[in-house]
């Protein structure tokens, strides 16, 4: 599974696993049988409301809008997922783990005729393989990858970040914390972070400098932050 850097303003280096080939086309299936489903359905409807054929035109346009911007409406308003990705545990992400704003789900939305429709999902095939990010032309311009949600990694794992050699700790009440409690720090942090969700950040820093007896100095996103660095640091060097 390849997986790429996601760099923090702190220069924190996050691994990301991106989603694999296998998994996307599942979801592309998944996908494309609902929306079979749905022409069934609606053709069915269509054909026992008998509408007048000088309206037909505008019946089926109407019928195939959700169809058109299928992926573009789920992606937007499920949080980066369709239902196909959210049975694969995939989500659309940008390149710095944050989430996509309309804009680049629109772009990587608007790509998808080139990527998928018009070369059957060859040149989106291709351009994953060779990129490395698990991109497709969509997602390069849009900014965004598609990750995989599958926990596929230890606690201690996900704890580690990459430092710099010359990297000066600040807190060393870190290590009043356990690898357990560091784990769900981190998770909710991110989390918070990912949604937008500044209200958590600040709880969870108030908390974190109650229990280190500290009175930070920096902002409540960068104290984390520094507190997850310093706990790499001493426990990597104890």
């Amino acid at each position: 599974m390849d997986n790429f850097q996601i760099e923090t303003a702190q220069n924190v280096n996050i691994a990301q696993n991106v989603g694999g080939i296998g998994e996307r086309v599942l979801a592309f299936i998944v996908d494309y049988f609902i929306i079979f489903v749905y022409i069934v359905l609606v053709s069915i409807a269509i054909g026992a409301l008998e509408f007048d054929s000088d309206y037909m035109f505008i019946v089926y346009m109407t019928a195939g809008l959700p169809i058109f911007v299928y992926s573009l409406l789920w992606e937007t308003f499920w949080n980066g997922r369709s239902p196909g990705k959210a049975l694969m545990k995939l989500r659309v992400v940008k390149l710095d783990g944050s989430k996509p704003s309309f804009s680049n789900y629109f772009i990587r939305w608007l790509l998808r005729i080139i990527d998928i429709s018009i070369t059957s999902g060859a040149l989106a095939l291709v351009t994953v393989l060779l990129n490395g990010k698990g991109q497709r032309l969509g997602d390069i311009a849009a900014s965004t990858t598609v990750i995989t949600e599958k926990k596929t990694i230890s606690l201690h794992q996900t704890l580690v970040m990459d430092l710099p050699e010359d990297y000066t700790p600040k807190y060393p009440q870190v290590t009043v914390f356990t690898d357990a409690e560091i784990g769900t720090i981190k998770k909710l942090f991110w989390e918070a972070k990912y949604n937008g969700n500044h209200g958590v950040v600040l709880k969870l820093s108030k908390r974190i400098s109650k229990v280190m007896e500290v009175t930070p100095d920096e902002t409540p996103i960068a104290f984390v932050e520094k507190v997850l660095k310093d706990y790499n640091f001493y426990t990597q060097n104890m």
